[in-house]
This record gives structure tokens, sequence and C-alpha cells, in this order.
């Protein structure tokens, strides 16, 4: 599965350079919400490491939006489709006892939940089934897909706009540690202010 995952992320690379740049990086922002196991970072740090890194707030914000759009799907998978779609999904990524443990989570702060989702490596695509599946509230879903993957997204492409390729280079070989990272800090923010 990790050579069929370098392949697919060096393909991922070539669409950056073609005429229809904007286009692949909305569609694999829209699936690896729902289902898609490669982050579309890999396709926005290729494109803003070519001439467009002076376009990173409008290559930032069609991530963050079709992202957005595809965790919508997800939810709809997880509200609608489970037994059909969800429940296959979560046993192809080996995830049901994490299914059950995000349930527990969404009890907590199904905001914060999704929210950090979006913002790290945890698997985005899994909260948005199981925000469909568990009926968390809509918009309050939408509400934090918005502002975790904005996070997520605005700052990489704010950071490839202001140190370019050579950033781009190292933040797509670390892209999950890097979010870890960013993510534990946030976590202990919000953690000092709840």
């Amino acid at each position: 599965m990790n050579k069929l995952v370098e392949r697919f992320k060096n393909s991922l690379i070539r669409f950056a350079e073609g005429p229809h740049s904007t286009a692949w990086l909305s569609f694999f922002s829209f699936v690896e919400a729902a289902f898609f196991p490669i982050p579309p970072d890999v396709l926005l740090i290729a494109i803003l490491a070519t001439k467009e890194h002076r376009r990173w707030f409008f290559y930032s914000f069609v991530t963050t939006i079709s992202s957005v759009f595809g965790g919508m799907m997800g939810y709809l998978i997880g509200f609608a489709f489970f037994g059909l779609i969800g429940e296959k999904m979560i046993a192809f990524y080996g995830l049901e006892d994490q299914f059950i443990k995000i349930g527990e989570m969404f009890g907590k702060s199904a905001f914060l939940s999704v929210f950090i989702s979006g913002f790290t490596p945890i698997p985005y695509k899994v909260f948005t089934v199981a925000s469909g599946f568990f009926e968390i509230n809509f918009l309050i879903f939408v509400l934090a897909s918005l502002l975790g993957r904005g996070a997520r997204f605005f700052l990489v492409g704010f950071l490839m706009h202001i140190f370019g390729e050579k950033l781009g280079d190292a933040i797509y070989k670390r892209v999950n540690l890097v979010s870890i990272i960013v993510g534990v800090v946030i976590l202990g923010i919000v953690l000092l202010f709840i």
C-alpha cells in the first residue's frame, strides 16, 4: 500500500504542473475528506511550490471549501448510508475501535473533536462519517470543519508563500509531523481555556 500511495503522490505533483491544477486540487480535497487516503496538502504544496505561490490565498481557499464539501459528503454517508458504505470504509481503514471512541469524544465536545480532526492528520474522513452516524448538529459540524480545515490549509498556503519551495520540500516530507506538532499546540491552548 505504501508504494501505491507514494506513486500516487508523485502523480499529484504532475497534476500540480498541469493546466487543470485547480480542478484537480478541488477534486482531491473533496474526495479525501469523504474517503480518499491521501491528504490534499501534497497537491497544495506542489502547486504553491511552482510559480503559483503568489496565489496562496486562492489555492488555500479552494482546498478548504472543497474539503468541507467533501466532509459534508462524509456526513451524508454516515447519516444515510452507513450500512451500505460507511461501515465498509471504516473497516477498510481498520478503525472500528476508534469509531466508537469518536462517538464518546462527540459526547464531550463535537465541535472540538471535528475541529482537531480537520486540522491534524487524525483521519478527518472518519470524523465526517462519524459525525453523520452519531447525528451531531450539522451546523456545528460545518463550522468546526471550516475552521479546522481552513486553519490547516491556510497555514500551509501562507508558509509556502513566505518560505517557498524549500519549505515545501520539508513540509512534503513531514506533513503529518508538522500537523501533529501544531495540533498538539492548539489542543494545549484550547485545554488551558476550557
